[in-house]
């Protein structure tokens, strides 16, 4: 009994490899193939940047100086990240020195307009305190 049960496993598991098998051979085919190892981001990056070209409306000669000094900006605020050391006032500081560089470098590139654009599209909306953000805690008694 336990051989016959130890040979059913065997056969069961066989079989759910072979059938899986050309599955995957066929699925690796249609993979689209990886970004560079040099390209950070990749595919949501460019995304990402296409997205803010077409809100400032960028000229092609705009798109080609102001997507390395935002790409410079995001590899900043990512090691920012990832720096454990500072204290949040520090961090705060480092984020608002980063946010003022870039701003310095594309008014050099960028139109009053588009400035004032991108500034409007950089700013974070206000969020409201976690108690106030729709939990389901029960309204203040009234007296």
């Amino acid at each position: 009994m336990k051989s016959t049960k130890t040979l059913l496993f065997a056969a069961l598991a066989a079989g759910s490899l072979l059938a899986w098998s050309p599955a995957r051979a066929q699925d690796s085919t249609n993979t689209p193939p990886a970004p560079p190892a040099g390209a950070p981001g990749g595919k949501h990056q460019n995304q990402g940047f296409d997205r803010i070209a077409q809100q400032l409306n960028l000229t092609d000669d705009q798109k080609t100086k102001v997507q390395p000094i935002l790409e410079a900006q995001r590899q900043k605020m990512s090691d920012l990240r990832q720096d454990t050391s500072l204290s949040p006032e520090d961090r705060k500081a480092k984020v608002q020195e980063i946010r003022k560089d870039t701003l310095d470098q594309l008014k050099d590139i960028l139109t009053p307009d588009q400035i004032a654009q991108f500034q409007k599209m950089s700013q974070r909306p206000h969020r409201p305190p976690p108690q106030a953000q729709g939990t389901n805690a029960p309204p203040p008694p009234q007296q």
